[in-house]
């Protein structure tokens, strides 16, 4: 059995803090080589073997000793285990690239080009030599190769001309010599330092490692006290060898198992074009965050960065997050210039970064080689994982992909009109392209919420959405946004147990999908699974921790759950942290009237219509309210011109506002009506507080089991309070 220790280069030694002058660890490798000579010396005496000068052995395999020098400035460690150059180390037994002892991403196709060029360094190799040993006789175009070629390069960073050289239509020839004031140089004993530790438990060895001062030794056998000894003195010297190699001479690569993508800013001077720095951001934040294992932070955390000069710790800090990517987008006219960076903020190290020069039709492509890039560089998600999540493609039309990223653009935008420009976006993208799938999750999705935002009548929308998601689930199952979708709708279909195992599988797919946890657990509160509801929101915050609407979803899902006091002490608090929204303006509304607390949540309902207009849903809101503050004429007045509006009023949303006038007939009818249309409102029931007087009805309690919900137990109705 032989443990070796090897460390190279001192600048990797001193990173790592460790010193080879140190004399406490000079004392340990002093101990091993002790124990190991004194029992080679021994085997050696007895076969009478021992040589004079312990050091006129050559060197083997292993090299023994320091300093061990090759020209022009190349290094080899251990029998060519690891060849060095410059700051670079090319690990052949692991079968990697080391820069400053840190692991250095490549493909495994660039990696073995740059391995085969290395051991044949300062040999010219022909290009059609290199596919033949690279590739084993698999047929292969030029262009595999350069762009192996261009990977070994971007690798390689500056220095990468001074290695890999191209002579014209000849072949790549790697060039030893560095070049430094017009001189080659080569590397020192201060640049490169080897030390070999061999501890031997087998009866070939020629020589001892290191001088030992002669001792006179009688020929005996050996006796069963001396061989504990000495087993255990291997015991310990092997032991003390595998620590010292763990502790301080393993490669250490930094975990990075958390990333923000913050939005690349759009460098070109048309502001129109906007979407495709947007649109590329998002793409990567959605492409990384399938990958399992890494914490990936939601867009709208990391968009709250946009056109801000950012300092990457405090970003680090905010986010709680280990890596940071930036980056630049200039569109002039079908070309596009990328920049891209990825730093670990714990040191400020960049551990990636590209410059790409592609075509607008080629986004999709260059989308792919940057998130296979940053992916290199995370942990733990193996090569595999990464390769299996990050190898689709999703639409051959490039045109069917510019509309999808201005869907994505005004989407995200916010409001109706954003949502209704994001469907027309979407659906010419589906129109170019019918097997888009990714395309068709947007188009599922932008119907959904038109239909929750009681905009378009419910029944149209979710007939649209449910197409839309089973076409691309058809096209591609494994994609996390449409199960989503589907889960929205199955849901909206009441039918529970299938949109849970939606839910489910698009967290699965992508755990970094925090809108997933969101809607998930928005449908946990709905089936009174409040503490599994607020576990679910609360990852979603961890995943968009800047994210206002989750504080006051979460703040919301308190509400539902009875427990109001906290819920309202979280919304007041986001009041300091961004500008009153519609959905701030409704949550207080209901809270306040939950409290008892009615002018207050008139004022929000007003400010509610002022700011959102006078749809039918907010009418209801405030015509509820001033029914429970007494004000009985002002509400009917507001029912009166909802019965005679040509829009789509939620029969549901008119039930809530005759139960709270005390009119349980009319409440009870408009919930038969609702459910007859199937009113996307009424799965709400068992949570809503201001149904609470219709709960003992025995009418009201059969409809909650024909629409599916659990029924509440009579303590609850009774006391009013959920848990």
């Amino acid at each position: 059995m032989a443990v070796e220790v090897l460390y190279n280069c001192r600048s990797l030694i001193r990173c790592r803090g460790v010193c080879p002058r140190r004399p406490s660890f000079r004392r340990v490798c002093g101990t091993i080589a002790q124990a190991k000579c004194s029992r080679n010396e021994s085997k050696l005496k007895r076969k009478g073997k021992v040589p004079e000068k312990l050091g006129e052995r050559p060197l083997g395999r292993t090299y023994q000793g320091a300093a061990n020098l090759y020209p022009r400035g190349f290094g080899v460690i251990g029998g060519e285990k690891v060849q060095l150059f410059g700051e670079y180390a090319l690990d052949v037994a692991r079968g990697c690239l080391l820069r400053s002892g840190q692991p250095v991403h490549l493909r495994r196709q660039s990696y073995e080009v740059l391995k085969y060029l290395v051991e044949n360094r300062g040999h010219l190799i022909s290009k059609d030599r290199l596919i033949e040993e690279v590739w084993q006789g698999r047929a292969v175009t030029d262009g595999s190769l350069m762009k192996c070629i261009e990977e070994v390069r971007e690798a390689l960073g500056v220095d990468a001309r001074k290695y890999v050289r191209n002579e014209r239509g000849r072949g790549y020839i790697f060039d030893l010599e560095i070049v430094e004031n017009g001189r080659a140089t080569s590397l020192t004993s201060e640049q490169l330092d080897v030390v070999s530790m061999v501890v031997e438990d087998d009866d070939k060895v020629e020589s001892p490692l290191l001088p030992e001062p002669h001792r006179q030794s009688h020929p005996a056998k050996i006796g069963t006290r001396s061989a504990l000894l000495v087993l255990s003195i291997f015991v310990i010297a092997a032991a003390a060898a595998a620590f010292i190699y763990a502790k301080y001479f393993v490669s250490r690569s930094p975990r990075i198992d958390s990333i923000a993508v913050l939005p690349f800013a759009n460098a070109g001077a048309d502001p129109n074009a906007a979407y495709v720095s947007d649109g590329l951001t998002e793409s990567l934040i959605d492409e990384l965050a399938r990958l399992p294992g890494i914490k990936v932070i939601a867009r709208s955390s990391s968009f709250t960065y946009r056109g801000r000069d950012v300092d990457v710790q405090a970003v680090g800090r905010a986010l709680s997050v280990r890596g940071v990517v930036t980056g630049s987008v200039e569109q002039r006219g079908d070309n596009l210039f990328v920049s891209a960076e990825l730093v670990d903020v714990q040191d400020r190290s960049r551990l990636w970064g590209g410059q790409y020069t592609r075509r607008m039709t080629d986004i999709q492509q260059l989308q792919d080689e940057m998130a296979r890039a940053i992916a290199g560089k995370l942990q733990p998600a193996s090569v595999a994982d990464q390769e299996r999540q990050l190898s689709k493609r999703y639409t051959v039309n490039p045109q069917a992909y510019e509309f999808y990223l201005n869907g994505l653009f005004h989407f995200n935008q916010g409001g109706n009109d954003g949502i209704r420009k994001a469907l027309e976006y979407c659906n010419q993208a589906v129109l170019l392209d019918p097997n888009f799938a990714v395309g068709w999750a947007c188009v599922s999705r932008a119907n959904n919420n038109l239909g929750g935002n009681s905009v378009s009548n419910p029944k149209d929308t979710r007939v649209k959405a449910k197409a839309a998601a089973e076409r691309a689930l058809e096209l591609d199952e494994t994609l996390a946004d449409a199960h989503l979708a589907l889960g929205r709708i199955r849901q909206d279909e009441w039918d529970w147990g299938r949109a849970e195992q939606e839910y489910k599988r698009a967290i699965e797919l992508s755990p970094s999908l925090a809108s997933a946890h969101a809607e998930y657990a928005q449908f946990l509160s709905v089936m009174i699974r409040h503490t599994e509801a607020l576990n679910e929101i609360k990852r979603a915050q961890e995943l968009d921790p800047m994210s206002v609407r989750l504080k006051r979803r979460e703040a919301w899902l308190l509400h539902l759950a009875r427990r109001t006091d906290e819920g309202l002490a979280i919304l007041l608090d986001t009041v300091k942290q961004a500008q009153p929204t519609v959905g701030l303006h409704y949550s207080l509304g209901f809270m306040y009237e939950a409290k008892g607390m009615y002018d207050e949540a008139i004022r929000q309902f007003q400010e509610l219509i002022r700011i959102d207009g006078e749809t039918t849903s907010n009418l209801c809101y405030l015509a509820g309210s001033l029914a429970l503050a007494g004000r009985k004429k002002e509400a009917l007045e507001i029912v009166d011109k909802l019965n005679r509006s040509k829009e789509y009023v939620s029969p549901t949303e008119l039930a809530a506002v005759h139960a709270r006038l005390n009119d349980t007939e009319a409440a009870l009818t408009h919930l038969e009506r609702a459910y007859a249309e199937h009113d996307l409102q009424l799965q709400i029931l068992n949570v809503e507080r201001y149904f609470d007087r219709l709960r003992s009805d025995p009418r009201f309690q059969n409809l909650l089991r024909r629409v599916g919900l659990p029924s509440l137990p009579k303590r609850l109705i009774v006391t009013g309070a959920l848990g």
